[in-house]
């Protein structure tokens, strides 16, 4: 295997002198871009952009979605805690609604993990 010694030259920037000695550096290798190029480039950029905003405006309507299901998810808790409160005030005076007993029979015999059934049954 042979190396070999690279000269200063090969090391220096790619820069040529020009007949009123001034200093020029050589232009990059590639192609370069044309106008219509440009323009397509210009194009895409724009597609880009409309599809980036279409995406963002679903993410929103998502999102106000998802916002509004919450909001009334919360509203219909609120209303079996304070269904929930009533009885208990009920229950501490002495007397036991009948949406409670009956709650309350249904709960012994049927273990169940799912409450909402069991509290809209009287609604």
């Amino acid at each position: 295997m042979k190396t070999e010694a690279t000269s200063p030259e090969d090391t220096k920037d790619k820069t040529q002198k020009t007949a009123d000695g001034k200093v020029k550096k050589q232009a990059k290798r590639g192609r370069k871009p044309s106008k219509i190029d440009m323009k397509a480039k210009l194009e895409r950029s724009r597609q880009s952009a409309r599809e980036c905003r279409a995406r963002k405006k679903l993410r929103y309507q998502y999102l106000e979605e998802m916002v509004a299901n919450r909001e009334k998810t919360i509203i219909t808790r609120r209303q079996e805690l304070d269904k929930l409160k009533k009885w208990c005030e009920e229950i501490d005076g002495g007397n036991v609604p009948p949406q409670a007993a009956q709650m309350a029979r249904q709960v012994q015999n049927e273990p169940d993990d799912d409450d909402d059934d069991l509290l809209s049954a009287d609604e």
